[in-house]
């Protein structure tokens, strides 16, 4: 499972490592940003680019039709002649490019049409790999129409354009796309296929619904989990095709001992997230960017409180998705709350909770303040949130902020606020986009329970802020092994030991270690940014492509037996409708 092994020992066997002439790349974020797998596809797309020069090509779902896309282009030269042809077979796409570094070719595949045959669909499923779509709710359908579809598209291609003498790889991320590597399977057995979970939905539903995972993860049963948490068709997909593709792969070493225990197949390879940084800004223009994201961040908590908040006053932040368990927002909240009581506190606090809810409209009176640019000395009402919210009493930050009776008054030292939404640059309250406003902070962290990478620590680290996470995120084994010990805030990230029981330890830990940050000089706080940097500059893609060409190279060599095994070669086009 060690990801390099396998690179090493081709070698030390005289065989160069095969590399693919074409690579086929489908997720549910291709173009379409969700979450941190738009992050890790979009980011490696200019790495694998360089190497392939449009013989990589991206697959995403058309899900706006008609409707303007912010970051996919068409382009109605790129292969015109099969997209005629792909028409022709009852396909719709649009073909154009991902508006990321390096500009890739995308497909984006319109899935509607497939909803009709789904039955056949998910009939053959389970006869060719026992798939269980019975079970499908919420998300399933949507998902499973436009992995076929993509499967469909890519079998166009290979089949217009392409031959055998080419060797082809398709990567599916995640569920949703896993039915396209197992229908590809079917139509194309030349292709090799690699399988990339980013976090399995059954470790995921576990944690999410507060149930300890690590202690007892050698005693769960995933099938039977799969049914009493009600995801036994997502769970399914998912094992299915882990067990049959030619590669599977996931991010982390803590994933991958979920995926043995709870999929019953180890990852035989382990492909950690990368970062391209040339988009961090430097020199004077850092600068600029961290002195107008600390004034515009301090103005906000200056208006919503009534409070005239020192200028050297440390801006901390946690970010991410609203899983408030999983992420450690929970945690993040009591230690700020904590610190309020801490004798060894030497600055004020200014801490963010920047994960988007169900909010509906930047606050009128905060912002009348903030264009007032003037001075005020008494708090709006709710002086915790910039942002009405549609389940203000049901919401879990709010809640929490209730039980725990924080109300930002003058007197304390660490004012929490909540920051609701996409810092996209048109909230009406911040008007900054998260890298713009990253810069302007001091600390972040990220005490995630269950984080299978965790990309918001690395990003953190890239702009020089340092961060706190846990190891019980992949990003965080990471930095230790990285740093040969557990890694700590000198070294750029500061890694807290978590387990299933012991919140109110890491509660504590957050507390000293921002407490003791506080009290470092200038020059101390600076080698810690430096530190961040340097670390960050070890996750580069740059680094990391060479898992991916370890498992290109595993995935190859089993579909080149695959077809040459004419005992389990199965004839193709069995899924034509």
């Amino acid at each position: 499972m060690l990801p390099l092994q396998h690179f090493i020992s081709s070698y030390f066997l005289g065989r160069k490592m095969l590399f693919p002439d074409y690579i086929f790349e489908t997720s549910w974020e291709v173009c379409n940003k969700v979450g941190g797998i738009y992050t890790v596809l979009s980011t490696r797309a200019k790495t694998l680019q360089e190497k392939l020069n449009d013989h990589i090509i991206f697959i995403g779902p058309d899900c706006r039709n008609e409707q303007q896309y912010s970051y996919f282009k068409s382009d109605e030269k790129l292969f015109a002649d099969w997209r005629r042809k792909a028409t022709t077979e009852g396909l719709t796409i649009k073909v154009g490019r991902w508006l990321v570094p390096g500009n890739p070719i995308a497909v984006l595949v319109d899935f509607r049409q497939f909803f009709p045959e789904k039955n056949h669909i998910y009939g053959k499923l389970w006869e060719d790999f026992q798939v269980d779509s019975l079970h499908a709710y919420g998300d399933y359908d949507d998902s499973a129409m436009f992995a076929y579809g993509a499967a469909k598209v890519v079998e166009s291609f290979y089949r217009f354009y392409l031959d055998d003498s080419k060797k082809v790889v398709f990567h599916a991320n995640e569920w949703q796309t896993g039915f396209a590597a197992l229908v590809l399977r079917e139509l194309v057995p030349q292709i090799a296929t690699i399988f990339t979970t980013h976090a399995t939905c059954i470790g995921r539903s576990i944690a999410g619904n507060n149930k300890p995972l690590y202690e007892y993860l050698w005693a769960y049963n995933g099938d039977q989990m799969a049914q009493e948490l009600n995801i036994q068709s997502k769970h399914s997909i998912e094992k299915q095709t882990a067990h049959n593709v030619d590669c599977f792969t996931t991010v982390s070493d803590i994933t991958a001992t979920e995926c043995r225990e709870l999929l019953d197949k180890p990852a035989d390879v382990v492909l950690p997230n990368g970062f391209e940084n040339d988009f961090v800004p430097r020199g004077a223009d850092f600068q600029k960017k961290r002195s107008d994201a600390r004034r515009r961040l301090l103005d906000v908590a200056r208006a919503l409180t009534g409070t005239q908040i020192d200028n050297d006053a440390l801006i901390v932040s946690t970010s991410g998705r609203y899983e408030f368990r999983n992420k450690g927002i929970d945690v993040f909240i009591e230690a700020m709350n904590g610190l309020n009581f801490d004798l060894n506190l030497k600055k004020q606090i200014v801490a963010f909770v920047e994960v988007p809810g169900w909010w509906g409209a930047p606050r009128k009176d905060l912002v009348d303040r903030l264009e007032s640019r003037q001075k005020f000395d008494t708090p709006l009402d709710t002086p915790m949130l910039t942002h009405h919210l549609n389940n203000m009493a049901d919401d879990a930050v709010m809640n929490t902020f209730r039980r725990l009776n924080i109300r930002n008054v003058p007197s304390d030292k660490v004012k929490l606020i909540f920051l609701p939404c996409y810092l996209n640059g048109s909230d009406g309250i911040l008007e900054l986009g998260y890298y713009d406003a990253l810069p302007g902070h001091d600390l972040c962290i990220y005490p995630s329970y269950y984080e299978p990478w965790g990309y918001t620590p690395l990003e953190a680290i890239a702009f020089k802020v340092p961060c706190i996470t846990t190891d019980l995120a992949g990003f965080g084994l990471w930095a230790n092994a990285a740093k040969g010990r557990y890694a700590e805030l000198e070294d750029g990230v500061k890694v807290i030991h978590r387990t299933d029981y012991n919140h109110a330890e890491v509660v504590d830990e957050i507390k000293s270690t921002v407490a003791a940050f506080s009290a470092f000089s200038k020059d101390k706080v600076n080698l810690c940014r430096k530190a961040a940097a340097k670390l960050s500059e070890q996750a580069l893609w740059s680094k990391f492509i060479r898992h991916y060409e370890a498992a290109y190279d595993i995935a190859l060599q089993h579909a080149i037996k695959r077809v040459n095994d004419k005992n389990t070669t199965r004839a193709p086009q069995v899924y034509d409708l």
